[in-house]
């Protein structure tokens, strides 16, 4: 049985191939040194639980994707909706990240590799304050795979 493995790998290679992702990890979040500036962007990938439906595996796959926020150092002139910051355009690029991924997933290549969205995403905005500032977009993904174990 490798299917674990393989939706791992399968994500990762679509995310490592998106050009708004520079860095992309597996794992408890705790164990990674967010101080570490030049991994960002960051995708994030975690499995919560797997559902065994006979000849079907359903996966239950949270990415994370973010960057960090960069303060502007001089006062904001014009418009005071966009902040100081670039907040905004961190939230749309990791937004867009994950669109693609799911895009791949309904009806893309992984789609056609037999790794098929089930059911609809969940897609969560976040704002963390660790060392840095972090932002983007959690995405709670459900993916369907063939189980190749057979009861013989």
């Amino acid at each position: 049985m490798k299917e674990f493995y393989d939706i791992l790998d399968k994500i990762k290679d679509n995310l490592r191939a998106n050009p708004s992702v520079n860095t992309v990890t597996f794992g408890n979040l705790s164990d990674l040194d967010l101080d570490k500036t030049t991994m960002y962007p960051l995708a994030h990938i975690f499995v919560t639980n797997a559902v065994h439906n006979g000849n079907i595996l359903d996966f239950e796959v949270n990415v994370l994707c973010m960057d960090i926020v960069d303060i502007n150092k001089d006062e904001a002139d014009g418009d005071d909706f966009y902040g100081n910051d670039n907040l905004h355009d961190v939230l749309n690029t990791q937004l867009s990240t994950l669109n693609s991924l799911i895009s791949d997933l309904k009806r893309g290549s992984l789609y056609k590799d037999k790794y098929q969205l089930a059911g609809n995403p969940t897609l969560t905005p976040f704002k963390e304050r660790f060392s840095n500032v972090l932002a983007g977009w959690e995405g709670s993904i459900n993916i369907s795979v063939k189980n190749n174990i057979t009861i013989c």
